[in-house]
């Protein structure tokens, strides 16, 4: 029996402010690098039989986003927030400044927010950090993460990864799911902190519990893998599967492939595929690989050679070829020949 290959994963990245056509099992996802700390990237394989190993490709970078939050109790704040949640980004600008004139650190994050995003204001990356402080000083979580986003990619200061990581660090201890989330990635890392794979799986933990799904994406992996925590391959679908109810799309794709295999969770290919349709459809080329080869085999949904294969040329203009699918797309006729690519480019758009 075939298998279509895992991804796996090799890299989680911080990223600032501004993952044969006979009978066909899927596999789990992507591999962090704690896993294998000295590995380099490896290209894209053939897909193993049942007895191989699936060879890893590459991953996206997570991302980190800051969004102040007003504090449930100050009818003043929530003025404040819900003009920026209407858009009203000057409205907002000037009610936080009259709330910043009393102390608010809420407001203070605000601020920094806007002036960091030219929102409702000029863009200063200066006073944007300048606010944050402030805000941090005063205890605010938010702004401590913000701060520390900044002070790693040197906006609004020279770069101070030390500072930014002291700052992770108190905001990750105030429950900042994102902070616990961004220090576990530079305990990874290994270089702006000592590579810990165990105080990053505890990190991602925390993370993982208050909701963050790219947390809940990175700890399934290390369960998957056992890497910083026993291997656990229940447990690792279980955050899969919340991660993907909160539209990760890596971690839909590696719940869609342990559906269909029935790994660590009862075998559902129906769903399965639904997934992988639903990921294929977010420009997942992993996604659209799989999901060409279950639809020109037939395995866990009704042959359909034509969507298929439209599917494996999409995937293939993102760097994800196939041999085994280019024979397939080979052996067509003319006219299904002109079908896929007339399906391939209204999906491009380049009709």
């Amino acid at each position: 029996m075939k298998r279509l290959p895992a991804i796996s994963m090799l890299a989680l990245g911080l990223t600032l402010p501004a993952g044969a056509l006979a009978q066909i099992s899927l596999t789990p996802a992507q591999t962090p690098p704690a896993a294998r700390p000295a590995a380099k990237p490896k290209p894209p394989a053939r897909k193993p039989a049942a007895a191989e190993t699936p060879k890893p490709a590459a991953t996206p970078t997570p991302t980190a986003t800051v969004t102040p939050a007003p504090a449930p109790d100050d009818s003043s704040v929530d003025v404040v927030y819900g003009a920026y949640q209407r858009g009203l980004y000057k409205t907002s600008f000037d009610l936080a400044m009259q709330r910043a004139g009393t102390g608010d650190p809420k407001a203070m994050t605000m601020l920094g927010e806007l002036y960091a995003n030219a929102l409702g204001v000029k863009r200063d990356y200066a006073k944007a950090a300048d606010w944050y402080r402030r805000a941090a000083e005063a205890g605010d979580r938010e702004a401590m993460f913000a701060l520390a986003m900044m002070r790693l990619e040197g906006r609004g200061g020279p770069p101070d990864r030390e500072a930014a990581v002291k700052l992770l660090a108190s905001s990750a201890k105030l429950g900042n799911p994102k902070a616990a989330y961004n220090l576990a990635l530079l305990y990874l890392d290994g270089q702006t902190l000592p590579q810990d794979v165990r105080r990053a799986a505890e990190l991602f933990r925390l993370a993982a519990d208050a909701g963050n799904p790219e947390a809940q994406y990175a700890l399934a992996t290390f369960y998957k893998e056992g890497t910083g925590v026993p291997k656990d391959m229940e447990r690792a679908v279980r955050l899969l599967q919340a991660a993907s109810l909160a539209d990760n799309v890596d971690a839909e794709v590696e719940y869609a492939i342990a559906l269909f295999n029935g790994t660590g969770t009862p075998k559902n290919e129906p769903a399965a595929v639904a997934l992988l349709r639903k990921a294929a459809r977010q420009n997942s080329p992993i996604a659209q690989n799989r999901l060409a080869y279950v639809l020109v085999s037939g395995m866990g949904a009704p042959i359909d050679k034509i969507e298929g294969l439209k599917w494996h040329v999409v995937a293939k203009t993102a760097g994800k070829g196939d041999l085994e699918l280019d024979e397939a797309l080979a052996q067509l006729s003319p006219e299904d020949r002109a079908k896929v690519d007339a399906a391939a480019r209204r999906w491009l758009g380049t009709k």
